[in-house]
């Protein structure tokens, strides 16, 4: 970005009422347009455990994918910034249910290369520890999680996948698990909240707009100093 140009917060949008109908598949062999193959998908796990989305983790998968919850404040960082982690560590406490996505270590090192190191892997030149999630010898390489009032309405919140290994149906995974839960409880009343980028992603696995044409509206407060 040149120098002196502000960097503007992305636009957020909600989509709403997530439809269990089946959607066009754009790789479908009836779809004229011819769709570049997708990378092969190496093995994954998933998991629905909470006790196996480590906030430090998660963190740092949110960081590599660049993905900031102060989108939502007046004025947000310049960049990405790491999420407060006490704050993180209380979100997923508080959440109705999480999804996490794990890969062999092995296979994240072949996706980008023989001896490439952690920081290189992740694209960024910051003085952390990127370990983005060993569990054993797996890795986290997506996330997602949902809150919900256990009754009538819920929201997914922070679906992530690791730059490498977008594009490959992994994020689709994670909304699957979370709709079928939600669905599973009598909860069919789903939204997201999402920015412009984002969007196509979560029109592609069901969602659209609200039916009623709501509109989102966001209370925010300057942070005093």
């Amino acid at each position: 970005m040149a120098a002196g140009v502000s960097r503007l917060p992305p636009r957020l949008t909600t989509l709403a009422v997530y439809s269990s109908s089946p959607t066009p598949n754009p790789f479908s062999p009836n779809n004229r347009r011819v769709a570049r193959a997708r990378p092969r998908l190496p093995p994954i796990s998933i998991s629905m455990d909470p006790a196996l989305a480590d906030p430090a983790h998660v963190q740092a998968l949110m960081l590599a994918c660049a993905h900031s919850c102060a989108i939502r404040l007046s004025a947000p960082p310049a960049g990405p910034e790491p999420v407060d982690i006490r704050k993180l560590r209380t979100a997923l406490a508080h959440s109705f249910l999480v999804v996490s996505v794990f890969c062999g270590a092995r296979f994240l090192e072949l996706e980008d290369g023989d001896g490439a190191d952690e920081r290189r892997f992740l694209g960024l030149d910051l003085d952390l520890d990127l370990g983005f999630g060993r569990r054993g010898e797996q890795r986290l390489v997506g996330f997602g999680r949902a809150v919900s009032d256990v009754g009538l309405t819920a929201s997914v919140h922070d679906v992530v996948v690791h730059p490498s290994l977008q594009r490959r149906g992994i994020g689709r995974k994670i909304l699957e698990k979370i709709t079928r839960v939600l669905h599973s409880r009598g909860i069919y009343d789903i939204s997201v909240l999402c920015t412009g980028k984002e969007r196509p992603f979560f029109e592609s696995c069901g969602f659209d707009n609200d039916a009623m044409g709501s509109t989102t509206m966001m209370y925010t407060k300057s942070i005093q100093k």
